[in-house]
């Protein structure tokens, strides 16, 4: 059983998930954008040790506690590499700050991969839009949408790496799939696939 513990952190009110299967002593955490020493701790609390960070894309808010989760754990950290060649650009310095981090590795997920870590299986869906290497993770029934999809909103594509006909082509793929899914989304509410697509202006 997928058990999702949220954080909501830091000036952006970022979401950071922690995914675990119930009986796992390992998890996943997704979006650390804020606030390492608050998510160790509850990590702690859980009883859990991490195995490794799922990015959803590169921007400031969802990866300033990547470095010191890292280097705290050692755990694996998988992003896109079409995020990660951002980094160095100095235009973009500020949107996607890890370039000033000293990872010895990264691991570079792609569309429909699929990451084992928490004791759960994660599908790599790539949702470019509101960067170039946005993704979402598909796993039991959840979707981790990032800043692709909000609960009646979905993602600006203003910031660089942004496109607005990738984002539209991204959301009508996510609007494709079938069944009902929970939604954790980057900023703000849960929500359900099935309510998105009744009353989502973005997925109509």
């Amino acid at each position: 059983m997928l058990k999702v513990h949220t954080l909501t952190l830091g000036d952006y009110q970022t979401n950071c998930y922690i995914v675990h299967e119930a009986v796992s002593k390992t998890c996943a955490v997704i979006d650390p954008g804020y606030e390492p020493d608050t998510i160790l701790r509850k990590v702690a609390e859980l009883g859990l040790t991490v195995d490794a960070i799922l990015l959803t894309h590169g921007h400031f808010d969802h990866v300033g506690g990547v470095e010191a989760i890292v280097r705290a754990t050692g755990c694996a950290l998988w992003m896109r590499e079409s995020d990660y060649s951002q980094f160095p650009n100095p235009i973009n310095a500020h949107y996607y700050p890890i370039a000033n981090c000293d990872f010895t590795e990264v691991c570079f997920c792609e569309d429909f991969e699929e990451i084992s870590a928490g004791g759960l299986t994660f599908t790599v869906y790539a949702t470019p839009g509101h960067t170039y290497g946005s993704v979402c993770y598909l796993c039991d029934g959840a979707i981790f949408s990032g800043d692709t999809l909000f609960a009646g909103s979905c993602g600006r594509t203003d910031l660089p790496g942004g496109d607005p006909s990738a984002m539209g082509c991204s959301l009508a793929r996510l609007s494709e799939l079938a069944g009902d899914f929970a939604v954790y989304p980057g900023h703000g509410e849960s929500t359900t696939l099935a309510r998105e697509k009744r009353y989502n202006p973005y997925l109509r």
